[in-house]
Formats: structure tokens, sequence, C-alpha cells
């Protein structure tokens, strides 16, 4: 069995991680690394995993395990690998955005490779570590990657995605508060947010030449899970085109699929899937692209990334089932 270690465990990404690791047939959780938990039971946290898994946090870490998650506060991960080593074998998979800019991916003499199969699968496969991408930027690069392959982002690209609560992390604050969350929605980071420079870099891997502007809206929605991005640009083309050109490019991609009917949250919410389906308006092309936040927007994409690198079955581990109703 593979022996995988999580730094950071009481969080939302890393209690869906321990949730899929624990029915992974090929892993075993070999510790969960909590300060402030340490010596309880992690089913005293995620009390959906009471009876699945008896073990405790603890603030030790086992040196040598083959595959090492990092579920810290975005700038901490470096922080900790600098403070703790781990074995030359040990792969690891960071989840915060502390090494997704190519500025950022060289640390401690290693390279770390953005981790979107859909872009990078034979990278992936050869890596030993991993920078998993943002939530947002998953459901938007998976939108757009067809069109840059194709050279057909020639114009700025207008985004639109909300984002449910879980994507605020488990910290509570004013704007995560069920008072002020429920029957609410609000922008925040509006042509800012920390996503945009990891798109821009990924497009700009299979479109040199795009220097167009992404103007990117993100929302808070008042559900739990998952993000529902629409995005238009011009595009001169059939929308048969298009279809053909999005159905090409992911082809072999087994977690997402284009749809020729409307989409919505919850075909997607509890899996590792993304759902992409087109519109043409005019000369503008609409994408709509649906995503679960935790899954293929943060851990779910991370064990598929780790399925990759050590040459399992992609889908392992992440036979999920949605809730329709």
């Amino acid at each position: 069995m593979i022996k995988a270690g999580i730094i950071g465990g009481a969080g939302y990404t890393a209690g869906e991680l321990i949730r899929l690791l624990v029915h992974h047939p090929s892993v075993a959780i070999d510790f969960v690394y909590s300060t402030s938990n340490a010596g309880n039971y992690i089913y005293d946290v995620h009390q959906d995993l009471l009876g699945a898994l008896d073990l405790k946090f603890t603030n030790t870490i086992n040196s040598n395990v083959d595959v090492l998650f990092l579920c810290l506060g975005h700038g901490n991960s470096k922080k900790f690998l600098e403070a703790n080593k781990f074995s030359d074998s040990t792969k690891i998979i960071d989840l915060s955005n502390d090494f997704r800019l190519i500025k950022d991916a060289s640390f401690q003499g290693n390279e770390y490779v953005y981790g979107l199969p859909e872009l990078q699968q034979a990278k992936i496969e050869k890596a030993n570590y991993i920078a998993n991408p943002g939530c947002f930027a998953t459901a938007i690069q998976l939108a757009l990657l067809p069109l840059a392959e194709a050279n057909l982002l020639n114009n700025s690209v207008h985004i639109n995605a909300t984002t449910g609560s879980t994507g605020a992390g488990v910290s509570p604050s004013e704007t995560t508060h069920f008072s002020w969350r429920d029957n609410n929605f609000s922008v925040y980071k509006a042509f800012t947010h920390q996503h945009l420079g990891e798109i821009s870099e990924s497009l700009g891997l299979l479109q040199p030449n795009f220097l167009d502007e992404l103007f990117f809206i993100p929302n808070r929605g008042n559900f739990s899970r998952g993000i529902f991005a629409s995005i238009y640009l011009k595009f001169d083309e059939s929308l048969e085109a298009a279809f053909e050109l999005f159905e090409d490019f992911y082809k072999d991609a087994v977690f997402t699929k284009i749809s020729k009917k409307p989409i919505h949250l919850k075909q997607v919410v509890n899996t590792n899937n993304c759902f992409l389906h087109l519109e043409k308006h005019g000369n503008q092309l609409l994408i709509t692209s649906v995503i679960d936040n935790l899954l293929k927007g943060a851990s779910g994409q991370a064990i598929q990334n780790m399925n990759l690198m050590l040459r399992l079955n992609q889908t392992e581990g992440l036979k999920l089932k949605a809730n329709s109703f």
C-alpha cells in the first residue's frame, strides 16, 4: 500500500482529502498532522468519519511517506518545508498557491509542476512535486484551454464565476456566517483575484501570443459547495465548430465532459468532474463550466495527480456519485 501523509488536517480541503484516501484501494493514511488537534481523533473534527477511520491527529511526521499532501494556508507550505525535511523519494502535492506561478515553481532545488491534468498530464506523470491548481482557476482554464490551443483567444475574455461558502475555508468570518451568507450574494476581488496569474500562464503555454485581458468577476453564492463559471468572448466560427474543437481537445479526458444541454451545479457536486456547455449568441461564444470546488477544484484533483504520479488509473479512488436531489 502507498503510505500517505497529510499536513494541516482540520480544514475543508483536508477533510475531503481524508474521505477520498480512506476509500482509495491503493493508499493507506500514515498520519494526519495538525498542531491544534494533536491527540484528538480525526472523527471528532470530521464527524462523518466516525467508524470509517480510527486514527488521531498528530504533531509528528513520518519523513519517509510515499506521498505528502500539504493542506496549509497560502504562504505556509514553504515555511513548513523549510522547517521539515522529507525523503528524496517522497512525492509532494501542495494544495496552496505557494508554487503555482512559474516564478515560484523552483524551491529547495526542486521543480514544482503545475498540476492540471488536462493540460500537463505527461509532465505530471514524471513529476515528484506538484502545485495543485486553484478552484476558480480550474473551472476557468478548462473552459478556455481548447480555444488557446487553436490560437483563438484574440480578444478580451469576460468571466463571471460564483463559488460556494466552502471556498472561503473553515475558519469563520463575517462573510461566511450563516445569517450573512444565507439569501445573499456578493462580489469580491473584482478584476484582482489571485487565480488570474495561474490562468494567464496556462493559457500562455498553449497560445504564447495571448495578450488580451481576462476580466474576472468572482462572486460569493449562498450555497455550500460548487463553482459555476460563465465565460464569453468573440468567436467568429460556428457553434458546431466550437463543439468539435472542445470535444477533440477533451477526447481522452476522464473527468472533463462536454454537454450539448445547459448544465447546473448538482451534476458535478460530490464528483471530480468538470462539465462544459457552449452557446453562440451573435459573434459571442458563451462557455459555462461547473465543478465541485473541494474536489475537482482541490482534493479530488490532488488525488488525480497522485494517481498519475504513481502510475495508477486516474479514476482510482475517484469514482464518485453526484447528488441530483
